[in-house]
Order: C-alpha cells, then sequence, then structure tokens
C-alpha cells in the first residue's frame, strides 16, 4: 500500500503529533508499505528531502504565525501530483490537513486530527474561530476521521457532527519498562513537555511549598521557560527545581522510571502521551480533569487533582505516590499502527 502522511511536522521536530506520525511511519515501512511523509517544516535545521527508519520525509516552506498553523500552500500541488493508495492527515489545528483533503484525489482521506476544540492564546482562538469552515469542511471529505481518545471523539462529534474511530496513542511499552532509573540526591517530581502556559507547570511548581521533601525536574523547552523560573523565583523554591531543557529519547525513560509522580496539569490535551509514557515507566501520574486527560482518571495509577491550587496538587501527589503503575496494560504503537492499517483498507472512495 502506497501511504502519504501530512502533517504539520516530523521529528527531529518534536511532540505529540510529530511522536504519532513517526511511530506509525516507522511501523508502516517495516511491515513493507510505501510510506512518505508531507510536513510544514522545511528550515535550516533539516534537510528539505531525507529518509529516516525506511521512511521519505520531504518538507516545505511554510510560516507558522504564533508557531501554530504551519501555513505552507505548495502542499496542496505536491498531494495532487502524487498517486497514493490513502492519505492520511494530521491536525486538525494547522493548514496542512486542509491542504491534504483539497488535493487528495481519488487516494482514500483519513483525518486524524489530534482536536482539543481550543488554544493556548486569545489570538490563536480567533483564528481557529475564523478557519473553522474550512476545517470542518476538510473533516467533511474524509473518508473516515480517527480519535485519538474517546474525549476528542465526543468533542469533534459535538462540533462538527463526524463519527469517528477512536485509536489511542500508543508507547513503546518495553523501552520504558526497562528503563534504569535516574539517580538524585533526593525524591522528584516530574514534568514533561513543551513550556507553554497552558501545560500548567506553573502550578506543579508553586505546589512545591507543599511538598517540602520533593524537587522538581522540568524536561521541555519553549518561550514560557523564564516566566517559570520567574515564578519559581517568587515562591522561593527555585533552588528544588531544575530546568533540564530538551531532553533526547534515551535519557526520558530514566527521568520518568526515577521520578515519584509525573504531573499533566495541562488546560487541554487531546490525549496526554506524556502520562502513557510514565505509566509505562513504572510512575504513577497527577492530571488535571481538563480535555481528554479526563479519560485516564478512571485508572487506579492516575490521580485526579481537585483544582491547580497548591493544596489540591500537593493533595494528589500526596494520594499518587506509591501507586503501582500501569494498574492496567497501555496500547502499544504496533497495536495502533495495525488498527489504523485496517481503517485504510476499509475507507471508502473520497467525495467528488
Amino acid at each position: 500500500m502506497e501511504i502519504l502522511q501530512v502533517a504539520p511536522r516530523y521529528p527531529p521536530h518534536t511532540g505529540g503529533v510529530e511522536t504519532h506520525v513517526a511511530e506509525i511511519s516507522r511501523r508502516f515501512a517495516d511491515w513493507g508499505h510505501d510510506v512518505t511523509v508531507y510536513t510544514a517544516d522545511a528550515g535550516d535545521d533539516v534537510p528539505s528531502r531525507q529518509t529516516i527508519d525506511g521512511v521519505s520525509v520531504r518538507r516545505f516552506r511554510g510560516v507558522a504565525p504564533g508557531g501554530a498553523f504551519h501555513v505552507a500552500p505548495t502542499i496542496l500541488p505536491a498531494v495532487r501530483r502524487a498517486d497514493p493508495d490513502v492519505v492520511h492527515a494530521h491536525n486538525y489545528h494547522s493548514l496542512p490537513l486542509l491542504f491534504a483533503a483539497l488535493g487528495a484525489g481519488d487516494a482514500r482521506l483519513v483525518v486524524t486530527p489530534h482536536y482539543h476544540g481550543t488554544s493556548a492564546s486569545g489570538v490563536r482562538d480567533r483564528l481557529l474561530s475564523a478557519y473553522r469552515p474550512l476545517g470542518g469542511h476538510a473533516l467533511d471529505r474524509a473518508d473516515r476521521v480517527v480519535a485519538v481518545s474517546d474525549w476528542e471523539r465526543d468533542r469533534l462529534r459535538g462540533d462538527f457532527g463526524v463519527e469517528p474511530t477512536v485509536i489511542p496513542n500508543g508507547v513503546d511499552v518495553e523501552r520504558f519498562a526497562d528503563a534504569e532509573p535516574s539517580d538524585r540526591d533526593r525524591p522528584y517530581l516530574l514534568c514533561v513537555g513543551r513550556l507553554e502556559e497552558y501545560k500548567g507547570v506553573q502550578h506543579a511548581i508553586r505546589a512545591l511549598n507543599e511538598l517540602p521533601d520533593y524537587e522538581l525536574l522540568v524536561a521541555g523547552s519553549g518561550e514560557y521557560g523564564d516566566e517559570l523560573r520567574r515564578v519559581a523565583d517568587s515562591a522561593g523554591v527555585a533552588d528544588r527545581v531544575t530546568f533540564l531543557g530538551y531532553v533526547d529519547d534515551d535519557r526520558l525513560p530514566g527521568l520518568y522510571a526515577g521520578a515519584d509522580a509525573l504531573l499533566a496539569l495541562s488546560s487541554f490535551e487531546a490525549y496526554g502521551m506524556t502520562v502513557a509514557e510514565a505509566l509505562a515507566a513504572g510512575t504513577p501520574c497527577v492530571v488535571r480533569p481538563a480535555g481528554a486527560l479526563v479519560d485516564w482518571i478512571d485508572r487506579e495509577d492516575c490521580v485526579a487533582a481537585s483544582g491547580i491550587a497548591p493544596p489540591a496538587v500537593a493533595d494528589a501527589v500526596e494520594r499518587a505516590t506509591g501507586h503501582d503503575a500501569p494498574s492496567d496494560p497501555l496500547p502499544t504503537w504496533d497495536e495502533v499502527a495495525d488498527r489504523l492499517l485496517a481503517v485504510f483498507e476499509t475507507a471508502g472512495r473520497p467525495h467528488e
């Protein structure tokens, strides 16, 4: 099968969508399929054409106002010139999905929106509102829509009237389960992800005053990092917060495995990839019951914080630590890729 993946970015750029696309693409290629990825992240730091793990990657120049939308119009004619069996487009919140939908032609079109219905800023929210008719048209053209969580499925149903198939994101269980825990001088809590305000790391920092036995490790980079350092100074806990910056893939499993708990306090997510990775490494999680993070709180190894104030976060940490993880099986990327192939094979013909 010839599969064309269309996404805003691809590794070495990092993020949940990037991980999803890379993991399934590599497996499709390993299983003998012809896989090409078109992305809107061409730049001086990456070649415009390369092959990664058997996957042909072509990057297009574009602009990303405020780090969003990834406007790269030349993807549209490139998709039209391609002749795949399936076009698999990702991320409702970025224009390459629309370009893929418009250019798919006779190919089967499958869309995985990674939809959370909102954004990290008022400006982006206004842009999303203006984009909604176009984004809705792209979803309407799809032969199949795939949601990565029950929460996302329900949101897509309510906002667009589509009926998605739920295929959760996967995790490389063996990679994380076999990790050697990082050794620190004192017990630590962990936050992982881009440093943006909506990710809620500031709430974890402020909770340290209620958790005197712990330090906090923050893995990730982003523009909000300077503000988080100011929060730590203001709260008087700067000596117990370590900003690790970007952490490479080889080091991350050990950081998860050594933590007493992962704190995922984001105000919106379509899935919660870091939660799955932490659980696979044997680390319980504290989650904010917002967005798709609500889908995790029925598990024994995940504790919902009753709020984002320091006492509420600290109470959730105290209730989470000591829980065995994972308490229930986690989906693997092999399972995800296999289920997606079944969707590709049964998808009908696209709208004319």
